[in-house]
């Protein structure tokens, strides 16, 4: 089961243009090289908004969090039209993803597909054995060699407790911090080798966590490939605290999840 419940945003200084935007805003959002569109995983809202952005951007490539590298391979141009055959070609069943009713219109739009994920037996090496073991040579490119400083690694061993209900062992939680800083960067590496390939824009599908500018993707291609223009869409379910760290955001309504904590009893 994916958690759905998310860590409060924290506010952070603007860096680019910092503005909320509504529905109407998406199809007009500046051109980048790489385009982050944040969702909450199993908003229906957020994956139609991500499709409008799309729609326009007609991305030459699209990166998924949601997919590997293998997965990615096996979309073909004939599965991009048959939803349930394409599900079937990549075991969604299995995978622990949302239902893929809200994914498939993002595979029709076109361009190379690409996957960024991180296989589970990967990100539980990084979270014991840290992440340069898993991520390899490029991993200072990617600012992985770097510890992190204490303050920022207390605030971020706090949202995923708060994530998770706070039912999760603490001793667990340096680990999960070090294998999301290995997801953002291994992100930020298939967007910069897709750019290369095609020659962009390329579109990015991931959690909003990860569109963030102030650690998530965004901050891995401006180490790793700074000439690179990137917009960081947000997609958030309650209204922000102060400026939250994308350059447009928007807020839409939750769906109806029940207790998402009633697991953890």
């Amino acid at each position: 089961m994916r958690l759905i419940v998310l860590a409060t945003l924290a506010a952070a200084p603007c860096v680019a243009q910092c503005a909320e935007i509504g529905a109407e805003g998406l199809s007009a959002l500046p051109r980048a090289d790489v385009v982050v569109v944040g969702e909450v995983h199993d908003n229906p809202a957020h994956h139609m908004n991500q499709k409008a952005v799309l729609d326009t951007m007609r991305p030459a490539a699209v990166v998924f969090e949601m997919l590997t590298p293998d997965q990615a391979a096996r979309v073909t141009p004939d599965l991009r039209a048959d939803c349930k055959a394409l599900a079937e070609a990549l075991d969604w069943e299995s995978s622990g993803w949302p239902d893929f009713a809200m994914y498939c219109p993002l595979f029709q739009v076109g361009g190379a597909v690409h996957g960024a994920a991180i296989p589970r037996d990967e990100a539980r090496r990084a979270m014991t054995g840290g992440a340069e073991a898993v991520f390899g040579p490029e991993a200072a490119r990617y600012g992985l060699d770097q510890p992190l400083a204490a303050a920022d690694q207390t605030t971020r061993e706090a949202e995923f407790a708060e994530a998770h209900c706070n039912a999760l062992p603490p001793d667990l939680l340096p680990g999960m911090v070090t294998a999301q800083r290995v997801r953002d960067a291994r992100l930020a590496q298939v967007a910069i080798r897709a750019h290369g390939e095609t020659g962009g824009p390329v579109a990015v599908i991931a959690g909003t966590g990860h569109a963030r500018r102030d650690r998530g993707i965004p901050a891995k291609l401006a180490l790793a490939a700074p000439d690179l223009s990137v917009i960081a869409l947000g997609q958030l379910e309650t209204p922000p605290d102060g400026v939250p760290p994308f350059d447009y955001w928007i807020v839409t309504s939750a769906p109806d999840r029940g207790d998402p904590c009633a697991a953890f009893r």
